[in-house]
């Protein structure tokens, strides 16, 4: 990847090192990835914002703690309304800052508009009722979708949602940029970790592969496999194509050993003894931590021998 856009992750911090001039806003940091469409990094994770004369599209609005410092970021970049939120999944990590970010941003003709998959709203209802909470409308994505796409046309340029079900979650959204050349992954992919698997809401190891294969048939290479089309995931570094096909490989491969430890009657814990992820521990795993590299073996475990 071009060193214009060259990211090293330091510890749970983004740094950055880019001559497009990054702008570090109170633990936010603005960079340009491509046109009109900015990355906007934190150590919670990442949101995107596309900027135009309609408003503010943003996808994801990150944790509660973090909303105002977002906005403040968006705020060096236009003064517009926000428009339209979109959420990538449900994890309060990308939808935590809606209801902030939503009267935050209001001042156009409409309240900005939440959108995201039907399943990601119906499980945001859910966990809200067994939490017993009081949701506001404006928290959650009303504007959902329930179609394999869904498009629509802001700031001059085509936007089209894909969802990539039964993945991170069975409510993923992928979001391409059409003009900007851009997609907006969510958990679907992290440079820097193995998938996240969330089997507990709907996630699976071979929706995972299906929803890195769509990013692939969105992403266009420019010289030598690199540029092009850029791809920013929920968590971590910009990447492109080629970051996209070695990730999907390595979990198709990891997937292909466990399946077939499967077929030879191993149990779980004989699965993670026999380590089918070993050569790839070095990038991607880890032993500590919210998703260590066991915890990823067992995901794909339980989502092949699922009945």
């Amino acid at each position: 990847m071009r060193m214009l856009l060259a990211l090293a992750i330091v510890s749970c911090a983004l740094v950055f090192v880019s001559a497009q001039g990054p702008a570090a806003t109170s633990e936010i940091t603005v960079l340009r990835v491509q046109k009109n469409v900015y990355l906007l990094a934190s150590s919670t994770g990442n949101a995107i914002a596309q900027i135009g004369d309609d408003g503010v599209l943003l996808v994801d609005t990150g944790t509660a703690p973090m909303a105002q410092k977002l906005f403040a970021a968006i705020r060096t970049l236009s003064n517009k309304p926000i428009h339209t939120i979109i959420n990538t999944h449900l994890h309060a990590d990308h939808t935590g800052g809606n209801l902030a970010l939503v009267k935050l941003g209001a001042g156009g003709p409409q309240p900005p508009r939440v959108m995201g998959h039907e399943n990601t709203y119906n499980r945001m209802v859910a966990a809200a009722a067994e939490a017993n909470a009081n949701t506001p409308a404006a928290s959650l994505p009303m504007d959902a979708y329930f179609t394999p796409t869904r498009d629509f046309f802001l700031n001059g340029e085509a936007i089209v949602l894909h969802h990539a079900a039964a993945a991170h979650t069975d409510g993923d959204t992928l979001v391409h940029f059409r003009g900007s050349d851009v997609v907006a992954t969510g958990d679907v992919f992290n440079p820097d970790i193995y998938p996240v698997i969330d089997v507990a809401n709907g996630g699976t190891v071979n929706g995972t592969i299906a929803a890195l294969n769509r990013v692939l048939e969105i992403t266009v290479p420019a010289k030598y496999q690199e540029g092009g089309t850029y791809v920013v995931p929920g968590h971590g570094r910009i990447c492109d194509e080629a970051e996209v096909v070695e990730y999907r490989d390595m979990v198709t491969i990891i997937r292909d050993r466990v399946a077939d430890l499967v077929k030879k009657g191993l149990t779980l814990d004989q699965v993670k003894a026999a380590k089918p992820s070993r050569d790839y521990d070095g990038d991607y795993g880890t032993t500590s931590g919210f998703w260590t590299t066991e915890m990823f073996v067992e995901a794909v475990y339980r989502t092949i021998n699922a009945k």
